[in-house]
């Protein structure tokens, strides 16, 4: 878990003034909750539906703070970790277990000692699953998760979980004549660049109701909404919805049926920066005290270049700006940031480098390895 430092006795409006009166090296995160919770005003004003948010993207106290005053009350979680987590900070949360693949340890523990109705499956072995370790009941509503075509996505979730239509189809039918509700989930995948994916997404959950004559109760259409990093040409939110909202009405569901989606980085990304301290310059080299063991590891992964500037606290920095490779602080020499990071040249050891947008999956894939990790959380007003 994070800490929000309580040695800096005074309201911070800019970075800035934390690193004037910091105590330590970093690195920083920097969280500004009003960011969020303006992005999730855009969401709600854009989508008729519930908005769920995504703990994996970033479970930091900070966000979930920030969350709780947009009034944001249910949760897409994915393990029971997440449960726990989740439901010790709100008890008062509505979870959503809507992982395909669950142990039948964690089936029965987040449906008895922490009140999650709603689960999702893929495959008639895991519906099997809870049949056997839960109530045949009404209050627990079974989402039937499609797999979807991966278009435009960075990370395509359906080389691994989903079921065909035809399967989908199946799956339905096997869960009317159980006592659970039936619904419907996709996800058409991670920073997902193309609003048509959402579309063709809801085709194929037309098809499936029709080839089952089955009367769901609820659809979620997961995640995958992208944010905005460097050299990325990413439609508005308003562009994915009015796709969104044709497909649905294509539908023709009743009224009844619930409605949400899962958000997460387009939620949150960039609603923190990350302010990591250079520790030595060889060159156009630079040293920072944070990399993909810490950060940036997605960066890494997917080569996600994010706005950086350089801070000194004491005097101004040149005007002369000189490209700079930048590596983290491990020892392993795949440590090091996609790209070069244009700078002021005569950037040196002790100056320190924010990272913006950098609130989506950077600290939940932190790992802490070679015992670098970050344990301060400031929040900014």
């Amino acid at each position: 878990m994070s800490i929000v430092i309580p040695k800096l006795d005074k309201v911070h409006t800019t970075i800035e003034s934390i690193l004037s009166t910091y105590p330590g090296d970093g690195p920083i995160r920097c969280f500004w909750p009003h960011q969020i919770q303006k992005n999730v005003n855009e969401f709600r004003r854009l989508f008729a539906g519930k908005v769920v948010y995504a703990v994996k993207c970033n479970p930091d106290p900070c966000v979930l703070e920030a969350l709780k005053e947009a009034k944001i009350t249910d949760f897409d979680v994915a393990s029971i970790a997440e449960i726990k987590s989740i439901h010790g900070w709100n008890a008062d949360a509505n979870l959503y277990f809507q992982h395909p693949v669950k142990s039948r340890t964690s089936i029965r523990d987040s449906y008895t000692n922490y009140g999650v109705r709603h689960f999702s499956v893929d495959h008639a072995n895991e519906l099997e699953k809870l049949l056997d370790e839960l109530p045949n009941s009404r209050e627990i509503m079974v989402y039937v998760r499609i797999a979807t075509p991966g278009l435009g996505v960075t990370e395509d979730l359906s080389t691994k979980f989903g079921a065909s239509i035809e399967e989908a189809a199946r799956l339905l039918e096997s869960i009317n004549t159980t006592e659970f509700r039936p619904a419907m989930s996709f996800h058409v995948g991670s920073q997902c660049y193309d609003p048509q994916a959402y579309a063709a997404a809801l085709s194929m959950v037309s098809e499936a109701l029709g080839r089952s004559s089955v009367a769901i109760a609820a659809l979620n259409i997961g995640g995958g909404f992208p944010a905005n990093y460097l050299g990325n040409n990413v439609p508005s939110l308003e562009v994915y919805m009015r796709q969104i909202n044709r497909g649905l009405n294509s539908l023709s569901l009743s009224p009844e049926v619930e409605i949400f989606c899962e958000p997460g980085r387009s939620l949150v990304a960039d609603g923190m920066s990350v302010v990591a301290r250079v520790q030595l310059r060889k060159g156009n080299a630079l040293y920072i005290n944070d990399g993909i063991f810490g950060h940036f590891l997605e960066a890494y992964f997917h080569s996600y270049r994010v706005p950086a500037r350089a801070i000194r606290t004491v005097e101004k920095l040149s005007e002369d700006i000189e490209s700079f490779k930048v590596f983290g602080p491990t020892c392993d020499g795949n440590d090091v940031l996609p790209g070069e990071l244009e700078l002021p040249g005569d950037l040196r050891e002790g100056d320190w480098i924010e990272f913006s947008n950098m609130g989506a999956y950077s600290l939940a894939l932190s790992s802490g390895f070679n015992g670098f990790k970050t344990e301060s959380s400031i929040v900014i007003c």
